[in-house]
């Protein structure tokens, strides 16, 4: 049944629980004074007009009070840009058309003079809409029963390896056909069968999504936003406009936050359009923090269902899973999501028979975008849960069922590829160290009840077979270096580490290195994005063979300055030193100027410069029917996470007392960066397990804002946090060194929830583990009464 809706205004909400966008919120004060004085007063706002609704038909539009407001420069609908637009799928349009697919979806922009002024024009705009019914499952999204959020599916661009399913909901399905299942379960002595649902999450940075674009007269675009994919914006966006990427600029500071929510393209391609309709005019765009909510990416919603035996000994004989990933209105990005869970689908271990469908599934919730993990937590939380629940049922200790089935050198993988070294079992063994595993500890209080729990994990970089970085190294007068990098610093600390990388490789002091930043498309060499915990292997690589590069230059020099073999030379410090004639110079002397030729001759040389650049060339594809293949990923970071909880009787309330991570991670490169990481990730994994949910209800959300969105603070951090660094080396990496800037949340919430478990007995379908459904779960359970 449809109704159609005419507004000129943004509606009120249809019952209490359904919140309302608010267009009207306005920045003034200091930051209106430091945007004028780097754009000048020609700096115009944007304002977003988007839909109130989960689905509907557009009917019309009428803009015609919005664009006679005093101060409106512009006002964009869909209809000025027809051209679609998306990472490995392209179902989106920059505004939407002809229909709109979730509360949020951007229906029309203005450009003007004050942010009031746009808030005005923006509720000026007449939109009628004929609603239509909402997919808010994807379980029920997958089905033939439930409406087509895109019956367009089959008409869209997508890359080689994603598979969607014409004439459904289903936007990419990845299969996986190992062993023989079905002959696998008479032979197990026990078998356990799950279900469980994984919420949407908020990657919350502190810093919201904020984009100003600048056309000029001859029609080349700057783009200056907070950005993880400086270069995917660039060759988006200038494909979705039809122009070429050679006029399209992205310039990228430092980002406050992204955790994966600033990766590929979302709001920024909105700036883009508003300001081609003003050309020479700046035009900003910023999200409020209620639409960073739920008009930015989201991480995906998961309905899972594990099915896992093993025999007598507990050695895994069979696993069969099946996954309905909630993509949202648009899943350009999330049907990456879907394979890598299917490609990972049994967990770090070793298991013969596996069938895995993992569906990418159309609703009418928010777009699920990449976050931290990109999808390892959500299929981590229910496998390892399983894991747990089938060593109780053979009657083996969680952690001695860890060690008999995990992954090691040489195993059989999901995808029939081998595994390649890895430290895995000593992870598994320190995080048991670190909490006393086995030993049974009293609780602090008679109304408590204290548990421990463990999970391990894996994760691949999720990206494309020929995902590239590339970098350049520069000598100064001074002898000091300039690396150039497209990367993004997001706080992970990828800068640092690329200076100490570049420093090494080269011979010279840390402390002579610099970074050249922002990043900027006009200038910085390619990298592919900052995702998939990749800069330090794949980016770092780039960096390594520039260094090497400037090195053999600067050395081949000398060498011939002084007649020497350059196998003789080396370079320590910033001096370029002899080990056979024992005479030296300093890198300031020669890396610009050169050396004088013998005789007063001439000059030899000139400035240095070294270039570098990285690309894997093994991965294969893989066989659509059965997910088998020679080599699916680059490589795994695997790991290990154990707690120790107490759960309160009388509230749920549950407290960590002690929590420990150990990865492997190839080479730590510094150290102390990588148990940051380490911490960090335990901490944000936390939050996910305990506090965050974003409440949906027919496809709005009744909870976009931090009085009812709660994250963990400093206060639910155990003060017993210990992070072990395990590095078996990675023959293709830097040193040896792998990412670990997303797996250090991968485990977490199994970790916590199967603590729980050991603590209270009692399992939930999915987080947050809350004190409210901890109690009502003991309460059912007569635990309590």
């Amino acid at each position: 049944m449809t109704t159609t809706v005419v507004h000129e205004r943004i509606p009120e909400p249809i019952g209490e629980s359904k919140p309302r966008l608010d267009n009207r919120k306005k920045v003034t004060g200091a930051a209106t004074y430091a945007d004028d004085m780097q754009f000048g007063s020609g700096l115009l706002y944007a304002r977003i007009l988007h839909s109130p609704h989960p689905h509907a038909l557009i009917k019309s539009i009428n803009i015609s009070r919005a664009k006679a407001l005093p101060g409106v420069k512009a006002v964009v609908t869909g209809e000025d840009f027809p051209g679609f637009i998306g990472l490995y799928l392209q179902d989106r349009h920059i505004f939407c058309r002809d229909r709109v697919r979730y509360v949020g979806d951007p229906v029309a922009g203005v450009a003007a003079t004050s942010e009031e002024i746009a808030v005005k024009a923006v509720n000026l705009i007449e939109v009628e809409y004929e609603v239509l019914e909402p997919v808010v499952n994807p379980e029920f999204g997958a089905s033939p029963d439930a409406p087509l959020v895109h019956p367009q599916l089959s008409e869209y661009k997508v890359v080689p390896f994603i598979l969607p399913q014409a004439g459904t909901n289903i936007s990419n399905l990845f299969k996986v056909r190992k062993g023989d299942v079905g002959a696998a379960w008479e032979k197990c002595a026990a078998i356990v069968e799950r279900k469980y649902r994984i919420p949407h999450i908020q990657h919350v940075p502190i810093e919201p999504h904020v984009a100003i674009a600048q056309v000029d007269e001859t029609g080349e675009v700057t783009l200056w936003g907070s950005s993880q994919s400086p270069f995917a914006q660039r060759n988006l966006i200038a494909q979705a406009l039809g122009i070429s990427q050679s006029d399209m600029r992205v310039v990228a500071p430092y980002v406050g936050g992204g955790f994966g929510s600033k990766a590929g393209v979302s709001m920024e391609a909105l700036a883009v359009a508003i300001a081609t309709k003003v050309r020479g005019r700046p035009v900003k765009l910023r999200l409020t923090r209620e639409e960073e909510f739920y008009t930015a990416f989201v991480r995906q919603e998961l309905i899972s269902y594990f099915k896992m035996g093993c025999d007598k000994n507990g050695k895994i004989l069979a696993m069969e899973n099946r996954f309905y990933w909630g993509g949202g209105a648009y899943t350009e990005y999330g049907v990456n999501v879907t394979r890598a869970a299917g490609y990972s689908s049994t967990g770090p271990y070793e298991v013969p028979n596996v069938k895995t469908d993992s569906y990418c599934v159309y609703t009418n919730h928010p777009v699920g975008g990449p976050m931290r993990g990109f999808g390892m937590p959500e299929m981590h939380t229910g496998l390892e849960q399983c894991i747990d629940d089938l060593a109780h049922e053979i009657g083996i200790d969680p952690v001695e069922i860890r060690r008999r089935n995990c992954i090691r050198e040489g195993s059989i993988l999901v995808t029939g590829s081998k595994m390649h070294p890895t430290g895995l079992p000593q992870c598994i063994e320190e995080t048991a160290k670190a909490i006393q595993w086995g030993q049974k500890a009293s609780p602090s209080a008679p109304n408590k009840r204290r548990g421990k729990g463990t999970a391990i994990m894996w994760k691949a970089p999720a990206m494309p077979p020929n995902a590239g970085s590339s970098a350049w190294v520069e000598l100064a007068e001074d002898g000091t270096v300039t690396v150039g990098l497209g990367g993004q610093d997001l706080g992970q600390g990828t800068f640092t580490v690329c200076a100490q990388m570049a420093a090494a490789a080269l011979g010279v002091p840390y402390e002579s290195v610099r970074i050249a930043t922002p990043v900027d498309t006009r200038f910085s060499p390619y990298e592919w994005q900052t995702v998939a915990s990749r800069l330090t292997w794949s980016m770092g690589n780039a960096v390594v063979s520039a260094a090497q590069d400037a090195r053999r230059q600067i050395l081949d020099l000398v060498s011939e300055a002084w007649g020497e073999d350059p196998e003789d030379l080396d370079i320590r410090n910033g001096v370029v030193v002899s080990y056979k004639s024992e005479q030296e110079i300093p890198l300031k002397d020669m890396v610009i100027y050169g050396l004088p030729k013998p005789n007063d001759s001439g000059w030899m040389g000139g400035p240095i410069r070294g270039r570098g650049k990285f690309m894997p060339t093994y991965v294969t594809s893989l066989d659509p029917e059965t997910g088998q293949g020679e080599r699916a990923v680059v490589h795994y970071t695997t790991g290990s996470q154990s707690v120790e909880l107490e759960v309160d009787l009388d509230t749920g309330q549950v407290e960590i007392l002690r929590g420990a991570s150990s990865f492997d991670v190839g080479k730590a490169i510094n150290p102390e960066m990588v148990k940051a990481q380490m911490e960090g990730g335990f901490v944000q994994g936390l939050s996910s397990a305990l506090f965050e949910e974003m409440k949906m209800v027919d496809g709005y959300m009744q909870n976009p804002s931090f009085v009812d969105y709660r994250i963990a603070t400093t206060t639910d951090a155990p003060s017993d946090l210990q992070s072990v660094i395990v590095e078996v080396p990675q023959d293709d990496g830097p040193w040896g060194a792998r990412g670990i800037g997303e797996h250090s949340m991968v485990a977490t919430a199994a970790a916590i929830a199967n603590a729980i478990f050991d603590a209270v007995g009692i399992r939930m379908e999915g987080p947050p583990f809350s004190a409210e459904k901890i109690y009502l779960a003991m309460l059912d359970a007569g635990i309590v009464e």
